[in-house]
């Protein structure tokens, strides 16, 4: 084979490589994503109810499987740590281990409110899409006679959307957790090692615009 034919196949075969790797998208449409993990997740909740109150770990078991894995943790950590997710002030090595806990501990408060799971419903909201770099997803869950808009901003990772950060009823979870992370690096002294270890976001405490756990 000469040298200009063995060039010409390199260019041809690197070239779809890269036009594979930067014009993949997500098959799914970002309304059709959300509604296929909320599907699974409820009938999950609803075949496994009777297991749920007095069962922690078949609570974040379902978590897991069914919202864990369409979670960008690397985003959400970015997020919630804020200027601490820059080299400037952690490590890689500090940033892993927040990332780790943090997503222990999201599963952890979702289990508890997936925990209390009653058959309560959820609609979909008209969807429109975004120019800007993300899309946003909101649903109403449905319990009783409330509704409670949560909104989903998904990030394009190339083979299938993923959730990069909550909002629910106008409250920025992130954001939230940000200042809650934030409030124990100072409870620690600054010690950033010990405000990972430490830190634990409360979900309840961020959507009543409460960032900090006591």
């Amino acid at each position: 084979m000469n040298t200009l034919l063995k060039q010409t196949l390199t260019a041809s075969v690197l070239s779809t490589m890269i036009a594979g790797t930067v014009f993949a998208a997500p098959a799914e449409a970002p309304p059709v994503f959300i509604k296929r993990v909320a599907d699974g997740l409820v009938e999950r909740l609803k075949a496994d109810r009777s297991k749920l109150q007095n069962n922690p770990a078949a609570v974040k078991a379902i978590i897991r499987q069914k919202l864990d894995p369409y979670v960008d943790a690397q985003a959400f950590t970015r997020i919630v740590m804020g200027t601490y997710a820059t080299n400037q002030y952690s490590t890689a090595a500090q940033r892993a281990q927040f990332e780790k806990n943090f997503r222990e501990t999201l599963i952890e408060n979702y289990g508890g409110a997936f925990a209390k799971y009653s058959n309560q419903t959820y609609s979909m909201r008209p969807y429109k899409a975004s120019a800007g770099k993300y899309q946003v997803v909101t649903i109403d869950f449905i319990d009783g006679g409330e509704k409670i808009p949560v909104s989903f901003q998904l990030a394009d990772k190339g083979n299938q959307w993923k959730i990069r950060n909550i909002n629910v009823s106008g409250i920025d979870l992130g954001l939230q957790f940000r200042n809650q992370f934030a409030a124990t690096v100072k409870r620690n002294g600054n010690n950033l090692d010990k405000a990972i270890a430490n830190f634990e976001p409360d979900a309840e405490a961020a959507v009543n615009k409460n960032g900090q756990k006591k």
